[in-house]
């Protein structure tokens, strides 16, 4: 009878497990399509040549095609425990994406990440996307897409600040952030709060590779605004340069986004330097755009995205986006998407993620594809 007692309890802490993981769910999203650019490089270096147009497949229209694990285990009391692993790959060849250390792929390269939801709001820990491109993405007409798109005007910054384009560990802001710890707090009409503090965890330097961010948001009544100050030490560093706790990566953003029966409006302003000095880089950023939703199915957006180096005047971009997108279904979409880049000295901002131009080289872009969410 005791052996029954016991191999009861024990198969009702295994159905209450089972229970317990039964929100763990697979998810992610493929998107490939043709893509034709007018100008090329071989890398993101200042130095790079024009390598001539460019016809692919390529992986990435409107964001990267990813995979992923999540799960959430209600603990009570309106409190639940979380995690979620996510990581990139390029549908066209079926390679991972990079990690911060250049060469080294990761299998989770977005997330991987554990925490905790109430009424407190939430805390995760881990790798993960840092809360300033939330913020970027609620304030930009393209939704910050992996083609002409704020996030564009973005890495074309970082371009121009060094960035070699070969891992996700950038001069100017971050995309995502190792070892971090990001608290968001719930609304309050309208108005939320996200902080991130990552230590670096290096030996006798207590601010080695540290990042830190906070970022306030606003959404109510068709207004997004959002204000973003982040903070790094030690970043974009090679696989072999020690960390010597330097601060040398600082990002401002302000942006504003309205909507009206389907029209909607955005701007957005940004600083991104590097403080220790000031004369290696310091960039501005701004950025308009105008998009229109006719239905549920089809809408269409555009962008127009300038990038400007505040030490050398003649250093400058302009980037003009446009993209329409119709749904199929709830998980299938449809775009075509055009755009142009006017750079001037040693300008190299990219139209579409992952394709580098040469610097001081103007190019075209376009694109058709499709992207399905499972």
């Amino acid at each position: 009878m005791k052996l029954k007692k016991s191999s009861l309890a024990g198969l009702a802490v295994l159905a209450g497990a089972a229970h317990a993981q039964s929100s763990v769910t697979l998810f992610g999203a493929i998107d490939t399509g043709l893509y034709y650019q007018s100008t090329s490089a071989a890398t993101f270096a200042p130095t790079a040549k024009n390598t001539g147009h460019v016809y692919a497949l390529k992986d990435a229209g409107i964001y990267s095609s990813f995979w992923g694990i999540k799960g959430t285990e209600d603990i009570g009391g309106g409190y639940k425990v979380n995690f979620r692993l996510q990581g990139v790959f390029n549908s066209g060849n079926g390679k991972l994406g990079l990690a911060d250390t250049t060469g080294v792929s990761a299998i989770f390269n977005q997330q991987s990440t554990i925490g905790v939801s109430g009424p407190f709001g939430a805390i995760d820990a881990g790798r993960q996307y840092t809360p300033m491109i939330y913020a970027m993405a609620e304030t930009d007409v393209r939704a910050a897409q992996y083609f002409g798109s704020i996030l564009s005007a973005w890495l074309g910054a970082n371009q121009a600040a060094g960035w070699a384009g070969t891992n996700s560990n950038v001069p100017i802001g971050a995309l995502y952030d190792s070892n971090a710890i990001v608290y968001q707090s719930p609304k309050f009409y309208g108005a939320s709060v996200a902080l991130e503090y990552a230590p670096g965890g290096v030996p006798g330097q207590l601010q080695g590779g540290t990042r830190e961010s906070a970022v306030l948001r606003y959404s109510n009544y068709g207004l997004n605004l959002a204000a973003v100050y982040y903070n790094g030490h030690d970043t974009n560093l090679s696989a072999t340069t020690p960390a010597t706790g330097v601060d040398n990566n600082r990002f401002y953003y302000f942006g504003a986004k309205y909507t009206f029966h389907g029209l909607s409006a955005s701007a957005s302003y940004g600083i991104g330097k590097n403080p220790a000095n000031p004369n290696r880089a310091d960039y501005e950023l701004i950025s308009g755009g105008l998009g229109y939703q006719f239905n549920q199915f089809f809408k269409v957006t555009s962008g127009y995205y300038y990038v400007k180096d505040r030490n050398y005047s003649a250093n400058h971009s302009s980037e003009y986006a446009l993209g329409a997108e119709y749904g199929l279904s709830t998980r299938t979409l449809l775009y075509a998407q055009v755009g142009y880049a006017a750079n001037r000295g040693t300008m190299n901002q990219l139209i579409g993620y992952g394709e580098p131009v040469a610097p001081g080289v103007s190019t075209t872009a376009a694109m058709i594809g499709i992207r399905h969410n499972f």
